[in-house]
């Protein structure tokens, strides 16, 4: 079997390596955005995708748009494309040019959270189950038929980037048996229930702000959602201060009010009940645990997301 391959990013690797490591398939491209700036340096660095392929030997495309490479897929007479996370939409001129289709592999049990963050809007919203989906693209945005639906429960206190690499590598599998199965005809693909679809917008900075007026179990989803990227945040007299780690308690106060320090850090009222701050990383410094966090700032009294004179 002969496919390529479209992916971007580090969720993406799993699949590549497995499809690399099938003798019976032959990775004919590796297809990837460009080099991009990255980081705090803002850099020019390789892909995770174009990195691993390029170990591997095998060809690496980077068009800058997605129809600069029509005509190099349709010479190479692919059996079927894949595609994990590869970060532009694939315009039907692409999608003719990949053999019997292009499987894609989505991090949730679709019609489920269809689009850019499934993983951070199904832990936002707190389910407590998601999965994978193996479906043939289609010009929609995933909408195109399932070949196969993998769950997983989510577990407690895992972080969006947590099961983001669970996800990632339990897909990995199952994308290569839906790419053979579409090509050798064991599986066929059933359309979604569109009237069940939920949708999963990319995340802004601006979104992942807390409100410490919603109940703490909703904070406590946010800060597990937005962690990695882009990180929960709020303010400490008017600095920003990202939370990466909390876990929920009783406790009673104005929302946002550090009402208390216990063994493992401050202590923040929300509209029921409050958050322990388990990580904290205050604004120029490291990521810090709790204890020294509250030891360091003392910040018992005071009023997260209050501005420079909240009390």
């Amino acid at each position: 079997m002969r496919i390529a391959f479209f992916g971007t990013p580090a969720p993406a690797v799993p699949s590549l390596e497995a499809f690399l490591d099938d003798p019976a398939i032959e990775v004919a491209a590796v297809v990837t955005n460009p080099d991009r700036p990255s980081g705090r340096g803002h850099r020019v660095a390789p892909p995770p995708v174009k990195a691993a392929a390029a170990a591997a030997g095998a060809a690496v495309w980077q068009p800058v748009r997605p129809l600069d490479v029509v005509e190099d897929l349709r010479d190479l007479r692919l059996d079927a494309c894949a595609v994990v996370a590869y970060g532009a939409l694939l315009p039907p001129g692409v999608l003719a040019a990949g053999g019997r289709g292009f499987v894609n592999l989505h991090f949730s049990l679709l019609p489920s959270w269809r689009g850019a963050a499934p993983v951070q809007h199904a832990i936002l919203h707190g389910d407590e189950e998601t999965g994978v989906s193996c479906f043939v693209l289609d010009e929609g945005m995933d909408t195109g038929p399932v070949l196969s639906r993998l769950a997983t429960p989510i577990l407690q206190g895992e972080t969006a980037g947590e099961l983001t690499a669970r996800l990632a590598a339990v897909g990995a599998p199952q994308l290569v048996a839906a790419v053979r199965g579409l090509v050798d005809g064991s599986m066929t693909a059933q359309p979604q229930d569109h009237e069940l679809a939920t949708y999963a917008p990319k995340i802004r900075p601006e979104d992942a702000a807390l409100t410490w007026e919603a109940p703490a179990q909703a904070v406590e989803q946010a800060v597990r959602a937005f962690n990695p990227a882009p990180g929960a945040h709020t303010t400490l007299d008017g600095q920003r201060l990202k939370v990466h780690r909390g876990t929920v308690v009783d406790a009673g106060g104005p929302p946002g009010a550090i009402v208390g320090v216990d063994r493992r850090g401050p202590v923040v009222a929300c509209g029921r009940g409050g958050l322990v701050l388990l990580e904290v990383q205050p604004a120029g410094k490291a990521r810090m645990d709790g204890v020294a966090f509250a030891n360091g700032y003392r910040p018992e009294g005071k009023r997260l997301g209050a501005g420079p004179h909240g009390a």
